[in-house]
């Protein structure tokens, strides 16, 4: 099996609702396992926390996220965002109105410069999405250096 690279998402009490979430808005199978069912806490207020859950939408995407324990110092969301993009602007408008519409958003889903619709926000859960819906030129994106030259 070739390695992958999976988002793993880190919550503060949150995974469950966070996880439910998603569903709703990517759709998919949803696997969750608890503190309680692999015994990694005694502590009676952990045991219903998400130690594993991993979300498998319908399109092959794999979304994990677990939550963090008490012990553990807990660092909310920063420097990195999760990015959506594609050419199917009614599914990408969708994740859009779902992630920004409980959310903030940080930069309006419009045109952008390259030509596609581009748009930023966090959403309740303090997650950062980008989406990014292609243009008309097919997918195209940010203009190359070779553009540039040729006085595209």
């Amino acid at each position: 099996m070739a390695a992958t690279i999976n988002t793993y998402l880190s919550f503060r009490d949150t995974a469950a609702e966070a996880m439910d979430f998603y569903r709703s808005v990517f759709g998919g199978d949803l696997q969750r396992s608890t503190f309680a069912e692999y015994q990694v806490s005694e502590d009676p207020a952990e045991q219903d926390k998400v130690m594993h859950s991993m979300l498998t939408t319908p399109s092959g995407q794999v979304l994990m996220a677990a939550d963090t324990p008490n012990s553990m110092e807990y660092r909310a969301p920063a420097g990195h965002s999760l990015s959506l993009s594609g050419d199917d602007e009614a599914e990408l408008r969708g994740y859009w109105a779902a992630l920004a519409g409980s959310g903030t958003e940080v930069m309006p889903l419009a045109a952008s410069p390259w030509g596609d619709s581009f748009g930023m926000c966090v959403d309740r859960f303090g997650v950062s999405w980008m989406v990014n819906i292609a243009g008309p030129g097919g997918g195209e994106s940010a203009p190359t250096v070779e553009d540039a030259e040729v006085g595209g």
